[in-house]
């Protein structure tokens, strides 16, 4: 997807504002060049203010990336492209917090067990203006909405997206979550749990992007970029 437009990326000064490596590994395995950043942005957005957690992630993505853009214009070192993310997994449109300790995660892969949930990530790619007069809101794919910003001169569009998957979790007994609780794997992880490594044990089937379960959803993004660089 992104071969048509692979030589304009690299020509690119595309960051990643986060230091998730999950992430980092799926887009490296596209071949995408880019540095990490880390977002310095707080997450602390009321999630109840929210219609839906597809549109708490979404701005949680556009907040961190902006707040990298922004840091790095303002320091004369303006990007071509930042890249900003937010993953949360739901059950019933409630979303799953990161465990904060064993017995939070035990609490959460209990509520999962049997279950279907639904993993969400939005995506947000902050952007110089293409052309002269680009901004307001368009449409970029099926749910991308884009908007220009100029503030103190440090003009930037942003185009934001979302994807869902469905994960179907297994019955799991006390003993089986507790024995993955000390693995360790589930303690930084929305939903407790982590698809690419042993918790994938745990999953009967999903539906949608398995990237997208991991924390990006990789074929929608180049899409994203397919239409934002050519179309």
């Amino acid at each position: 997807m992104l071969e048509p437009i692979r030589e304009i990326l690299s020509k690119q000064r595309i960051v990643l504002a986060s230091s998730s490596p999950r992430r980092v590994d799926i887009l490296k395995n596209i071949g995408l060049h880019f540095e990490v950043i880390p977002s310095q942005f707080e997450e602390e957005l009321e999630k109840d203010s929210f219609s839906h957690p597809c549109e708490y992630v979404k701005e949680n993505a556009k907040q961190k990336a902006i707040e990298v853009w922004t840091r790095l214009a303002a320091g004369g070192e303006k990007p071509d492209l930042v890249i900003g993310g937010d993953t949360v997994v739901t059950i019933d449109e409630s979303i799953c917090e990161k465990p904060k300790d064993e017995q939070h995660a035990f609490a959460i892969l209990k509520k999962l067990s049997g279950q279907k949930h639904t993993v969400f990530t939005g995506v947000a790619l902050v952007t110089k203006p293409l052309s002269e007069g680009d901004g307001g809101n368009c449409s970029s794919g099926t749910d991308g909405e884009r908007s220009a910003t100029n503030s103190n001169s440090n003009e930037y569009v942003v185009t934001t997206f979302h994807e869902a998957t469905d994960v179907i979790m297994c019955e799991m007994s006390d003993n089986v979550i507790n024995a993955y609780i000390k693995t360790g794997e589930p303690m930084d992880k929305a939903g407790a749990y982590g698809i690419q490594g042993i918790g994938g044990t745990l999953i009967e089937g999903i539906r949608g992007d398995f990237y997208n379960v991991m924390g990006f959803p990789v074929h929608r993004f180049c899409k994203e970029l397919y239409h934002l660089y050519l179309e």
